[in-house]
C-alpha cells in the first residue's frame, strides 16, 4: 500500500529520533497517521499452525496470545517448561478458546534444536510461520553447548538450524526473525562472530547478533526461496519486556512512562506473520514499515564482510 508523502517524512523523522520513533509516542502517532497498513483480517489463521520461540514471558507471550487471537493454533516453545505453562495458562485467562501447545526445547543448543525439529515434524505436517522471538544477553561471556558465543547461537544459529530443519513443514511459510534497533550501532563482525577480542559487552554482543540476523536475512531469503518461504526481520522498539527490566534496569527505568507494552511490542511480529499476501523476503521492518538497515555509512557492511559472515553460518550451523 503506498503511504503519503506527508506520512512517509514524518514517519521518518520518527524513526530517525529513535526516542520518538521507538516509544509509544511513535507507535500512536504512526496509526494516527494516513496509510498505515490495516491489520490482519479476523480469523486469518483459522486452521493454520505457527511457532513461536521464547514464549513463556514478554515479547514472546504477546506474540503468541495475537496469533491465537487470529485463530491460529500456537506452539509455544520455551526452555523453561514450568514457566511456559504459566505462559499458557495467561493467555488462556484472557483468551479461553485459544488453541495452544506446549514445546520445551533450547535454542542456544543445536542438539537440542534438532531433536525439538524432528519431533515437531512427525506431528506437524504444515506449519505457516515460526516466529524466532528468543533472546539472551548473558552478564558475561557464555558459551553454548557446541562452544559458540551464546547471543550468537541463540539469536542466529539456534534459528537457522530450527529452521533448515523444518523446512519441509514450513513450505509457502514464513520466518520472522525478532531483532532489535540496538543493531544499528554495531557494525557486522565477521571477523569475531564469538566475541573474542576485546573486553566483552553484554549490550554489544547483543546488538552484535541482531545485526547478524538482518544482513543475513536476504541471503536467508534466497536459500529458502525454492519452498517458497519468505523471511523477514523486525524490531519492536523500545518494549517494557522482563529482558529489558533485567538486563537494562536504569535505561528501564528512565524511559518506563515511554516504553512500550508488551502487545505493541509484538505488533508487527504478528502482523508479518499474519498479513495477506505475505510480505517480501529478506526486509527489515518496524511498526509494519520497511527501515534501512543501516543509518550510518560506518556500520554499512561491505559484500565481502556478508559473504565472510555467512560463510561462518554455513559451518557452524552445518549447512549443506
Amino acid at each position: 500500500m503506498s503511504r503519503p508523502l506527508l506520512t512517509r517524512a514524518v514517519d521518518t523523522v520518527l524513526d530517525r529520533s529513535l526516542v520518538l520513533g521507538y516509544t509509544t509516542i511513535g507507535l500512536a502517532v504512526r496509526k494516527a497517521l494516513p496509510g498505515w497498513p490495516a491489520d490482519p483480517a479476523p480469523g486469518v489463521l483459522a486452521g493454520r499452525q505457527v511457532l513461536v520461540t521464547g514464549a513463556s514471558s514478554g515479547l514472546g507471550i504477546a506474540t503468541a496470545a495475537g496469533l491465537a487471537d487470529l485463530g491460529a493454533t500456537v506452539h509455544l516453545v520455551v526452555r523453561d517448561e514450568a514457566k511456559g505453562g504459566r505462559a499458557v495458562d495467561r493467555i488462556r485467562a484472557a483468551q479461553p478458546d485459544a488453541d495452544l501447545r506446549l514445546w520445551r526445547c533450547d535454542v542456544g543448543d543445536l542438539d537440542d534444536v534438532r531433536r525439538f525439529a524432528d519431533a515437531f515434524a512427525a506431528e506437524v505436517p504444515e506449519l505457516h510461520a515460526v516466529v524466532h522471538n528468543a533472546g539472551v544477553m548473558p552478564p558475561e561471556r557464555t558459551e553454548s553447548a557446541q562452544g559458540h558465543e551464546l547471543s550468537m547461537a541463540v539469536h542466529v544459529l539456534g534459528p537457522v538450524v530450527m529452521t533448515e530443519a523444518l523446512r519441509g513443514t514450513l513450505r509457502g511459510g514464513r520466518v520472522v526473525l525478532v531483532s532489535s534497533g540496538g543493531m544499528y550501532a554495531q557494525s557486522l563482525r565477521a571477523d569475531d562472530p564469538g566475541y573474542l577480542t576485546g573486553d566483552y559487552s553484554p549490550t554489544t554482543a547483543y546488538a552484535r547478533s541482531k545485526r547478524m540476523q538482518v544482513e543475513l536475512a536476504p541471503l536467508l531469503g534466497e536459500r529458502w526461496a525454492d519452498e517458497d518461504i519468505t523471511v523477514a526481520v523486525m524490531h519492536p522498539g523500545w518494549a517494557d519486556t522482563p529482558g529489558v527490566q533485567e538486563s537494562l534496569p536504569t535505561f528501564q527505568k528512565v524511559t518506563r512512562p515511554v516504553l512500550r507494552d508488551d502487545a505493541q511490542g509484538a505488533d508487527t511480529s504478528v502482523w508479518l506473520a499474519a498479513v495477506e499476501p505475505a510480505p517480501p523476503t529478506g526486509r527489515f521492518w518496524h511498526d509494519r514499515v520497511e527501515r534501512p538497515t543501516s543509518i550510518l555509512p560506518t556500520t554499512r557492511p561491505s559484500a565481502d564482510s556478508v559473504a565472510r559472515a555467512w560463510a561462518w553460518l554455513a559451518d557452524a550451523a552445518g549447512l549443506p
